[in-house]
């Protein structure tokens, strides 16, 4: 994925200049900025592909900065990785929850790190054209990577998209939590079982428009399927 631009916020101008070192080795365009209001004018002005954000910042912090570009339009399909220094769950979790598409614990090793990234972009630009998946007035369309819900534009994050995207192509089914890793994140990425349950709620609030979050039915003891029949009483 040569001439991919990488945004790297970080206040700490060691962990830049490390960050920037592996990331050119492995051929990426690297801008840097050291606290929320620099890297919020380099996003709108360089369009990032990547952002690598620092969970703690001095002024406004990187959870803030996530959520903000999550809620414009302009910059919520950009994907973000989180750095932070906190390895505990619920900060992991929280991370997620507004619109982070990974985090990483420091201490890592580059190549850890260039390898998560690469996941990102793949699963960012995986989605293929082909004509729009329609089901109860839910419209999906690949092309312009809109989702509506009869007429009305839904907004949600890659991740969520994707998900809805393999559940639309594979109606009916149920897929536990590691295989919808295996075909939604890709195989060999770094994200553990807990963060589906995450994205799944995330997709169900995206969808509750009009009551179509009912397609995403838990399967108790077994994952999760998409389906317009009505769920039985103990799913």
């Amino acid at each position: 994925m040569p001439d991919k631009r990488i945004l790297v916020v970080d206040d700490e101008s060691p962990i830049r200049d490390m960050l920037r070192v592996a990331l050119e080795m492995a051929e990426y365009h690297v801008l840097e900025a050291g606290d929320a209001q620099e890297a919020h004018s380099l996003i709108i002005d360089k369009k990032p592909d990547l952002i690598l954000l620092d969970w703690m910042l001095p002024g406004t912090s990187g959870i803030e900065l996530a959520r903000r570009l999550k809620r414009n339009e302009v910059t919520q399909d950009i994907p973000i990785i989180m750095l932070t220094a906190k390895g505990e769950e619920d900060n992991k979790i929280q991370g997620l929850d507004v619109g982070a598409d990974d985090y990483i614990t420091k201490p890592f090793s580059p190549r850890e790190l260039v390898a998560r990234l690469k996941a990102v972009l793949r699963r960012a630009e995986s989605h293929s054209a082909q004509e729009p998946i329609q089901i109860d007035g839910l419209c999906l369309d690949p092309t312009s990577h809109r989702v509506t819900i009869n007429t009305i534009p839904i907004n949600m994050g890659p991740t969520e998209y994707r998900l809805l995207e393999f559940f639309l192509t594979h109606q009916e089914r149920v897929y536990t939590r590691s295989q919808l890793l295996d075909h939604v994140w890709g195989g060999n990425v770094y994200v553990e079982e807990r963060t589906v349950d995450v994205h799944i709620r995330r997709l169900r609030k995206a969808l509750s428009v009009q009551g179509h979050d009912r397609f995403i039915q838990t399967v108790r003891g077994a994952g999760y399927r998409f389906s317009n029949k009505i769920a039985p009483a103990h799913n």
